[in-house]
């Protein structure tokens, strides 16, 4: 099993904190049906691959996907990039993606220790030195950015290989209203000293992590709608994690009416209930 990211470094007052969703797209995309369809996908010879998360929240699942890039793409060097209407969420992201890559790729890994032992005796294998000469030639994850941001909306059009999304998928009666781009600490200036604003403002934030409007699915809703033209055109996948309240079978059905070369399968289901939430998670691509 591979490590989960640290996110010691992250204060929840306004994050969303790694929970049964997060863990989730961690053992999906880490599985062998996953990662080897993946690696199939982008293979050594394609570009660098652009991984986006939108709603970053912690990064926690972005972190795990360049921690592990060589495991579940067969390659180390991806890009990635965040969004996140929450700068503090933007802000951890960076930090857990820098931990992750240096804990995993820079380090000594403990999931090649007993293959430099091995390596140790048989020194004279040809194929062992080759080996080991082209995974020093291979470069690490580049981290591009975590942006400020609302979805997709700061993202170029067909850009994207591999987009992650964990949306606020809750039903709840009103939809948040969104953060206004300046919106940032210097709003702390209003606070009263009572605690009131602060206790607010983190309300607000959290607020956005969960609350999915009607049926938990609006939000969802114009990230579908905006799936079309940002994935690259040949190589892009999306995935998304719905609950059992959004209707998965629904949402899947009309993804695959976009055109008859989408294609919307379940590649990832918790398998359980918690509270009255089922989790799956949703591939979302292009057969060409």
């Amino acid at each position: 099993m591979l490590p989960t990211p640290c996110t010691s470094h992250v204060s929840f007052d306004t994050i969303y904190e790694p929970s049964e969703d997060s863990y989730l797209f961690l053992d999906t995309l880490s599985s062998p049906s996953e990662s080897a369809w993946l690696s199939a996908r982008f293979t050594s010879a394609s570009p660098s691959p652009l991984v986006v998360e939108v709603g970053c929240g912690s990064g926690v699942v972005l972190a795990f996907l360049a921690a592990n890039s060589h495991r579940i793409f067969g390659r180390r060097d991806i890009l990635t990039l965040a969004t996140d209407v929450n700068r503090d969420a933007c802000i951890a992201t960076q930090k857990t993606i820098g931990k992750a890559i240096h804990e995993r790729q820079d380090a000594p890994r403990s999931d090649n220790n007993n293959n430099n032992n091995n390596n140790n005796n048989n020194n004279n294998d040809p194929e062992d030195q080759e080996s080991r000469t082209r995974n020093k030639k291979q470069s690490k994850p580049l981290p591009l950015s975590a942006i400020t941001a609302d979805l997709c909306s700061a993202i170029r059009p067909g850009s994207v290989d591999v987009l992650v999304f964990n949306p606020p998928y809750v039903p709840t009666q009103d939809l948040p209203r969104l953060p206004l781009p300046c919106l940032d600490d210097d709003d702390d200036d209003d606070d009263d000293g009572s605690g009131s604003a602060k206790f607010d403002r983190d309300s607000y934030f959290l607020s956005l992590t969960y609350a999915g409007g009607k049926d938990g699915m609006e939000t969802t809703e114009r990230l579908l709608d905006a799936i079309p033209g940002v994935l690259h055109a040949q190589r892009g996948v999306a995935y998304v994690l719905l609950c059992a309240q959004n209707r998965p079978q629904e949402v899947k059905e009309r993804i695959r009416r976009w055109g008859e070369q989408w294609r919307a399968e379940t590649v990832g289901n918790s398998g359980m209930q918690a509270g009255w939430e089922k989790l799956v998670i949703v591939r979302i691509w292009r057969e060409m």
